[in-house]
């Protein structure tokens, strides 16, 4: 499983260095929640942030993945992509056009992603499944970090799984991922998991990267 830190509970005062321990220590995408306080109740940040960490990315092999909690993503897809993300994923609840949306992302040159809500039904993503490279699954309801993940979305992993088949689509699940619940996530099939506070958090970021290595490679062994 790769580990996809999310920079919205990094210390902003120092985040070029926060982002670049946690890829020193091996971890393989950099996450960048992106919200408008519309689409969910909190803002972030925007297109700038994003292009002041791509030389970081470039220097550790990170990808850059961008999730769009915004509404109306189609207005900014091209700003994020002249920004530097290498993957642009945008919810099907936050636009009533998820194919063009897709279709902009591809033409900018970029990986596309599809995001779901935890209440939100898997149907809403059948018709583009062979369209994405990954599809979000948020195992909290979107706006905060720190939250505690909601076990019956392990079950929607499992069923999206088995929906996609051999396609060589990355699942990806945000919120409430830790060294208590990380093993549960890959068990189900998820590919990719964001981590938020389990990484920038009180511990220091190395460490706190190996329990969460140590907890997945326990799993695997007593299985």
């Amino acid at each position: 499983m790769r580990l996809a830190p999310s920079i919205l509970t990094a210390d902003f005062s120092r985040l070029g260095e926060q982002v670049a321990t946690a890829c020193e220590t091996g971890i393989d995408w950099i996450h960048l929640d992106v919200m408008d306080g519309q689409f969910v109740p909190n803002i972030s940040f925007g297109p700038p942030v994003v292009r002041s960490l791509r030389p970081l990315a470039d220097r550790y092999g990170a990808l850059l993945d961008a999730h769009l909690m915004i509404v109306e993503p189609e207005r900014y897809l091209a700003d994020f992509a002249a920004a530097g993300a290498d993957l642009i994923t945008v919810h099907v609840e936050a636009t009533p056009h998820v194919h063009r949306a897709i279709q902009m992302i591809h033409d900018l040159g970029k990986k596309a992603g599809v995001a779901l809500n935890p209440a939100t039904p898997l149907s809403m993503v059948e018709e583009v499944i062979d369209q994405v490279e990954l599809i979000l699954l948020m195992t909290v309801n979107p706006g905060f970090g720190g939250q505690t993940l909601i076990p019956s979305v392990l079950a929607k992993v499992r069923r999206l799984a088995t929906m996609l088949g051999d396609r060589p689509v990355e699942i990806m699940v945000d919120g409430g991922v830790h060294p208590a619940t990380i093993a549960a996530c890959a068990a189900s099939g998820a590919t990719v998991a964001v981590v938020g506070s389990a990484v920038f958090g009180e511990q220091p970021i190395p460490a706190a990267i190996a329990a969460l290595r140590t907890a997945l490679a326990d799993s695997v062994q007593t299985r």
